[in-house]
């Protein structure tokens, strides 16, 4: 019988690598901001190069934590008609709960990069969807995406980072219920029916 500390680790035999095993590698490690590969690959018990196939830096580990997380937080039901506001709050609490549990998540989506084009693209066609299922102009639609996934992500980042504002914490559904009303984006001096 081999004994367990030759079997474990034996040379050209990295332990299995997937998608899901690097992001709840990636979700334990603590603050993104510090990780880096060297460290994720030593949590995975991997070598760098069999990290490096599936992920080539960090902006690629990031790309894949985005994917990952636009699955967790889009409902798999889109709104219909004028119901998009109680959707929408289901997606921003889903945001809450899932970037806060990664420290340092919204603070690197609030910084100015590349967002996965797919993930964060899926997550803009299903937002922008719902304000043109409400009847809102597709230009209006984006201009909506846009604010509510600023506004959102720049109130996290804040969590994350507090700013010395006051001795109260800002409570989110407060801020959520005030994004809600001013949304949709509407052209200035055109009044809400």
């Amino acid at each position: 019988m081999a004994d367990a500390r030759t079997t474990r680790n034996r040379p050209g035999r990295p332990a299995q690598l997937s998608r899901e095993r690097i992001v709840d590698a990636v979700l334990a490690a603590g603050n993104l901001d510090t990780l880096t590969m060297r460290e994720l690959a030593t949590r995975l018990q991997v070598s760098h190069g069999a990290l490096y196939r599936w992920v080539k830096n960090r902006e690629e580990l990031f790309d894949l934590l985005g994917e990952v997380m636009v699955d967790r937080v889009l409902p798999a039901e889109a709104p219909r008609g004028r119901s998009w506001r109680p959707w929408l709050g289901r997606v921003a609490w889903a945001m809450h709960d899932q970037f806060l549990a990664v420290p340092g998540y919204a603070t690197h989506l609030a910084r100015p990069h590349r967002h996965n084009a797919h993930s964060f693209g899926r997550m803009r066609n299903a937002v922008s969807a719902a304000f043109t299922e409400a009847g809102v102009p597709p230009e209006l639609a984006e201009q909506s995406w846009y604010i509510f996934i600023t506004s959102l992500v720049s109130w996290l980042a804040t969590q994350e980072n507090p700013l010395e504002l006051g001795e109260r914490a800002p409570r989110f559904e407060l801020f959520l219920d005030t994004l809600l009303r001013g949304l949709p984006a509407r052209e200035p001096g055109v009044q809400r029916r």
